[in-house]
């Protein structure tokens, strides 16, 4: 048996074929908004960055610092004049800066230890202070 065909021309019908894709406009557009949102991320990374960074090092100065100021204690090297440093070696980076002045009230000494260090070009500051009875001394 034979069917007939709807096709005279002995021709196969052509099918419209789709092809996936982007348009030029699309490409375009996607390319715009990434130029608009890398800087803005990246910029974001950074401030991420250097807050986590100046937190450990809070850390580490805010610690440093208090052993700085109970050695001062201890030793009693209050009394002296003003005096500064370094911590060496061991944390490079961190200066130390005391001082010592006259309580308001009663015969106190305010000891005031500060402890400096930077994190990308910027310096940063922790200080801590504590009284001391100079009548005993």
């Amino acid at each position: 048996m034979h069917c007939a065909s709807n096709n005279v021309s002995g021709r196969r019908p052509r099918f419209r074929v789709e092809r996936g894709g982007f348009t030029f406009a699309e490409v375009l557009a996607a390319m715009v908004f990434l130029a608009v949102l890398v800087p803005v991320v990246i910029e974001g990374l950074t401030l991420a960055n250097r807050a986590a960074e100046v937190a450990e090092r809070k850390t580490i100065a805010t610690q440093l610092a208090a052993n700085k100021l109970n050695e001062i204690v201890i030793t009693e090297a209050w009394s002296a004049t003003n005096s500064s440093g370094d911590f060496g070696e061991v944390w490079p980076g961190f200066r130390w800066e005391s001082t010592s002045r006259t309580w308001s009230e009663d015969s106190m000494t305010e000891l005031v230890v500060v402890v400096t260090y930077a994190v990308q070009g910027r310096d940063y500051t922790v200080t801590l202070s504590t009284l001391v009875d100079t009548s005993t001394s």
